[in-house]
């Protein structure tokens, strides 16, 4: 639940910053004064929408380093290491993108990518995954974080979530100005407190139902990456089995800006609308009825 909280938090917080910001040079003063100008606040609501999503797009590496203490194999020292760069150098030649970075990490069971560029990605493992999976296991893990930027998921999440934020702006501020309207006698005053409430409600409202969006589309591009991974090592087997170890294992909770490129990460219940991953059993079904 904390990580839910903050994961609508930190939304709520990108798009409230941004909104001050331009309400400070007057932007959203300008388009409540005298009427409500769709086109404005449309493009208000873009450049609100998508700044928080794109600037953490761009700083996703770095931040993924320092925030799990991630140790890039630049030369390898062991034989361990030596494994993991050949087999993602195998893989992303496969998949047919640039080599990416590859790290390893202190935790329990779990992996993750990230990156801006296809070409300039970062592929990383935990010492823990490593340590209780087979290397047939953990390639399938790799194939499966590979097909990830393959895929693109990296950029399509950012824009997915640059959308819903940019719609969640629009709508509180359209749903705003018309109860400001209604609460308002004069009709030539700005925007009054109805107004800024209204919006302040509907944001966190809007902000929540668009995570829920975001969240069904993760979940969506993990069967991809799944069947991605299958298809790099050209048999089902290594995925259900890296899966059905998964199933048994508690993975570690990775960075809230890293929880959705982790190989898992479920939740049940109510919040399994906010989960990032499906359940390990949906996952290893799909590969079954696939075969």
């Amino acid at each position: 639940m904390k990580r839910i909280l903050l994961f609508i938090a930190t939304n709520i917080a990108v798009i409230a910053v941004m909104t001050i910001v331009l309400s400070v040079l007057g932007v959203d003063r300008f388009l409540t004064a005298n009427g409500l100008n769709l086109p404005m606040l449309m493009v208000f609501s873009l450049i609100v929408g998508f700044t928080g999503s794109i600037i953490s797009l761009l700083i996703s590496k770095p931040m993924a380093k320092w925030s799990t203490g991630a140790h890039v194999i630049e030369s390898p020292s062991n034989s361990t290491e030596f494994w993991l760069v050949d087999t993602v150098a195998k893989l992303a030649q496969k998949a047919g993108i640039g080599m990416p970075e590859v790290a390893i990490y202190q935790g329990e069971p779990n992996a993750f990518a990230t990156g801006a560029f296809k070409n300039s990605a970062l592929v990383a493992v935990s010492t823990g995954l490593l340590e209780s999976m087979t290397r047939e296991e953990v390639e399938a893990v790799l194939g499966h974080e590979v097909a990830h930027v393959a895929n693109g998921d990296m950029v399509t999440m950012t824009l997915i979530q640059g959308v819903v934020n940019t719609f969640v702006v629009f709508l509180s501020r359209v749903v705003g100005y018309a109860v400001d309207r209604a609460l308002s006698r004069n009709d030539n005053e700005g925007p009054g407190v109805g107004y800024m409430v209204t919006v302040m409600v509907c944001q966190i409202v809007f902000g929540i139902a668009a995570s829920m969006i975001v969240a069904w589309f993760s979940r969506y591009r993990e069967f991809r990456a799944d069947a991605g991974a299958v298809k790099l090592l050209g048999t089902p087997q290594p995925m259900i089995r890296a899966l059905a170890r998964l199933g048994g294992l508690e993975p570690s909770n990775l960075p809230q800006s890293l929880g959705s490129m982790g190989i898992s990460s479920e939740k049940s219940g109510f919040l399994a609308l906010f989960s990032s991953h499906p359940p390990i059993e949906q996952r290893i079904a799909a590969l079954q009825g696939a075969r």
